[in-house]
């Protein structure tokens, strides 16, 4: 693996001769930046070689998904206490590369170590049932991020796909102050927006949308109102926006150009300071095999619609995507301060002002 000054000895070699293409550029400033993916996914399937490629594009942490959020009651439960105990076996396994955070020192020991620094994240409140002694269980096996709800109702709100959404329930405020005092933070991603402004409003510590989009460039279900998204952003928190193509076009080829755009959106609505990124993608390069479609249908369910896929963008799909996203707005004027603060300093303060 090269390392990080060898990599930079290598470019400024390149650029003393004057030929140093832009994508080399966004390269190397991503292996000095800070670069965390606020929601992106780690897999057994994960190649040693894939693995050494996101850590040389600068990838410094992803916070992970730890189960399937569509379970309720007792399942709920064991699907994610199952899931905690596979990624820490999985991290375990490939603690080459990979190294289990619950702090933002840990992302800092990561990146020391040239490891990416993996979160937990429940992307449903089912897994605490209706006990809130739960959330310490959880907590004090290193989860440090939950949502409050996943597409459709539950005993804390509802979600984006929800007929009516009727806000944050009484059991949803309880479950706000105690994941408040116990310093998890609260992700309101797939939430209904009527449940979303409530909870922005009855939490005392700043909240993330980790992966949406804007609904001002495009409707659909899971995307946020500027409105949302500004309430977010005047409360401290982050709009953390994600690559999933569908919800941002209906285009295929050539369409990344309207990632950038939900980008530049946001940090019109919310400051520079209140953006980040959270992919919601897999690493590997990936093509709509027979087997890989499969694959999907396992694991969504009836949330599966075959006219949505590929749900990437191809000039985002593999390992490297941060550079090609670094290049991309670099290009559309972005400056590096701003590009710092959205790869990575926005989420860092976060994470150290609610997790610790």
């Amino acid at each position: 693996m090269i390392n990080r000054r060898e990599f930079n000895l290598s470019v400024a070699s390149a650029l003393s001769v004057g030929t140093t293409p832009l994508s080399a550029l966004a390269a190397t400033r991503t292996q000095s930046a800070l670069v965390i993916d606020a929601m992106g996914e780690v897999r057994e399937a994960y190649t040693d070689e894939l693995c050494r490629e996101m850590i040389e594009s600068g990838i410094n942490s992803i916070t992970v998904t730890l189960c399937d959020p569509k379970s309720y009651e007792a399942q709920a439960y064991d699907w994610a206490m199952t899931g905690v105990l596979e990624y820490n076996r999985l991290i375990d396994k490939e603690s080459a590369f990979w190294m289990k955070a619950t702090t933002v020192a840990d992302i800092d020991t990561a990146r020391d170590m040239g490891k990416i620094a993996i979160f937990y994240l429940f992307q449903n409140s089912t897994q605490f049932g209706r006990n809130l002694d739960t959330v310490d269980v959880f907590y004090g096996l290193g989860v440090r991020s939950s949502q409050i709800t996943y597409n459709f109702q539950n005993w804390a709100g509802a979600g984006c796909n929800e007929i009516r959404d009727s806000g944050l329930t009484m059991f949803g405020h309880e479950l706000v102050e105690k994941m408040n005092e116990r310093g998890m933070l609260i992700d309101m991603s797939h939430a209904g927006m009527k449940t979303m402004t409530d909870t922005i409003a009855a939490s005392k510590a700043p909240v993330i949308v980790s992966h949406s989009c804007c609904k001002a460039l495009f409707k659909h279900n899971r995307n946020t109102t500027d409105e949302n998204i500004r309430m977010i952003a005047e409360n401290g928190g982050l709009f953390g926006v994600t690559q999933m193509r569908p919800f941002m076009t209906h285009q295929i080829d050539n369409a990344v150009h309207y990632y950038y755009q939900h980008i530049e959106h946001a940090i019109n609505i919310a400051g520079i300071d209140h953006v980040c990124i959270g992919s919601d993608r897999d690493h590997r390069r990936l093509t709509l095999t027979n087997e890989y479609l499969a694959e999907l249908k396992a694991e969504e369910g009836p949330n599966f619609k075959r006219e949505e896929w590929p749900l990437y963008f191809e000039e985002l799909n593999g390992p490297r995507r941060m550079e090609t996203i670094w290049d991309g707005l670099s290009r559309r004027g972005m400056n590096e301060d701003d590009l710092e603060k959205l790869f990575g300093l926005n989420i860092y303060r976060l994470y150290a002002e609610v997790v610790g």
